[in-house]
């Protein structure tokens, strides 16, 4: 504790000490009742002031990590996505995640102040490390985050994650725990929210330090929003790599291209089709984040279809992840088939080819399994048109609408009512402004966000099964600052 705070503690519990003692001199020969509702009072004074004084340690701790490491936090920006990461050197190195940089050789850095600069990717992790630096053109004398003492991390300590979620919100600062250590996978658990676009950026200890590069978040649904399990890559892992990229013999290209799908081809197969046998090897991918095996299959499928698919297996905890067209998440799933089989029930979004990741819960298992896959015949009416509307609103963004302070973006929200189970398409369309649509569920947690229904249309759309029984909030929102102009927006 500061020495100051202490005097200032000391001082006011003797002061509260003094005063309640002056009360009791006055009061001749009080009652044993009079003596007990004294200490309580004076107890319960001392309780008091201690919680407001640990409040406020607490609060000045936040405010300094987040002053002394957020001007180290940048956003990197590719042509794929982008993520976050952190200035480690003077001249202008920032250290990320492979996936966040996938192939690209060149990314753009956006600053703390918001100012762009190029940058050039210098090295990639090897074995699954899903590490990289990138080292800005031209500067000097940037702001940096020290590294945290390898083997220094304990569960318990407070943790802090800065970084830019959703690409939308540059800066945000999060607080959380260390809730546990994964020393075989080197990874650190917390549960500070973490969400897409938080990738490759700092976890923090009390002292500002980087303890972590935050990396993946365990997920349930569609909706790959936070639930309060969150990896990061420790620094244990960091310092060699680092040593590796300084003398130049970190390879320069990534050992993941294609991003999560690692290059390879994936099997073709169909909806209805005979059941798969497959077996997990050394000879499979590798999923970075945490050295899982993985297969790959995909499949043809429509918009409105429901499709479930089934991963069975004696020898492993099976573990399924679903991408729609362009790589999106649309779901993942590890116990829901029973046992340790793993089952997705999902209504697809779009036409297009699905991907399937036959995957283990653990890293390194290996073992043989079995997948089934079963599709719905195509709807010939689009799913918005074939279920019943909950709710529709037609609504204009302008100078009434509220403002997100992150990136002054205008939008408007909506509630309806929603149940377990229950399976939901939102659409947000407008020929005014490139729409942005987010769902968020009781306890104002993220179930699903979307920007583009696809690479040829602007417009946002969701469809999501409802994780929980409650009250439900859509985000109407503009894409930029400079979204203006009339939606419609409709929750069937």
């Amino acid at each position: 504790m500061n020495f100051k705070l202490l005097g200032l503690a000391v001082s006011a519990i003797l002061t509260v000490a003094a005063t309640l003692g002056a009360v009791s001199v006055k009061a001749a020969l009080p009652e044993p009742r009079s003596q007990e509702i004294t200490q309580v009072k004076l107890t319960h004074k001392l309780t008091q002031l201690n919680e407001a004084i640990t409040q406020n340690i607490d609060e000045q701790t936040n405010i300094r990590v987040y002053e002394q490491a957020s001007p180290a936090v940048v956003t990197v920006d590719t042509d794929k996505a982008n993520g976050s990461g952190t200035i480690i050197s003077p001249d202008g190195m920032v250290l990320t995640n492979a996936h966040v940089v996938s192939d690209d050789k060149t990314v753009t850095i956006i600053m703390a102040d918001g100012k762009k600069v190029p940058a050039d990717v210098i090295g990639f992790g090897e074995n699954g490390l899903d590490l990289a630096v990138v080292k800005m053109r031209g500067q000097s004398n940037l702001p940096t985050i020290p590294l945290a003492t390898p083997g220094s991390v304990k569960v318990g300590q407070r943790a802090y994650a800065i970084g830019n979620p959703f690409g939308q919100f540059q800066g945000t600062f999060t607080v959380g725990i260390v809730s546990r250590i994964d020393k075989n996978r080197g990874l650190i658990q917390t549960d500070a929210a973490i969400n897409p676009g938080n990738s490759g950026g700092p976890l923090l200890n009390s002292a500002g330090e980087l303890i972590g590069v935050n990396t993946s978040i365990f997920t349930r649904g569609q909706g790959g929003g936070n639930i309060g399990i969150g990896f990061a890559i420790s620094v244990d892992k960091v310092p060699a790599f680092l040593a590796e990229v300084r003398s130049g013999r970190a390879p320069r290209v990534s050992q993941r291209r294609g991003g999560i799908l690692g290059g390879k081809e994936p099997q073709k197969v169909t909806l209805n089709g005979p059941t798969i046998n497959g077996k997990l090897t050394e000879q499979s991918s590798v999923l970075p984040v945490d050295n899982s095996f993985f297969d790959l299959y995909a499949f043809e499928g429509k918009a409105g279809q429901q499709v479930t698919i089934n991963m069975k297996s004696q020898d492993i905890d099976s573990y399924l992840i679903l991408l729609g067209p362009g790589q999106r998440e649309i779901a993942q799933d590890d116990d829901s088939g029973g046992n340790k089989d793993a089952q997705i029930i999902a209504t697809l979004p779009a036409d297009g080819t699905y991907t399937l990741l036959a995957n283990s819960y653990e890293a390194q298992e290996s073992g043989s399994y079995t997948l089934e896959l079963k599709g719905s015949a195509p709807s010939r009416n689009p799913p918005s048109e074939s279920r019943s509307v909950i709710l529709r609103e037609e609504g204009v963004l302008d100078r009434s609408a509220s403002v997100l302070e992150s990136d002054g973006s205008l939008y408007r929200e909506y509630n309806f009512e929603g149940r377990a189970g229950q399976s939901v398409t939102i659409t947000l369309e407008s020929s005014e402004f490139d729409p942005y649509l987010a769902l968020f569920g009781p306890n104002n947690r993220l179930v699903a966000e979307n920007d583009d229904i696809d690479e040829q249309t602007e417009n946002a759309s969701i469809t999501v099964t409802l994780p929980v029984t409650g009250s439900y909030r859509v985000i109407v929102n503009a894409y930029d600052a400079k979204g203006r102009g009339r939606y419609t927006v409709i929750v069937r």
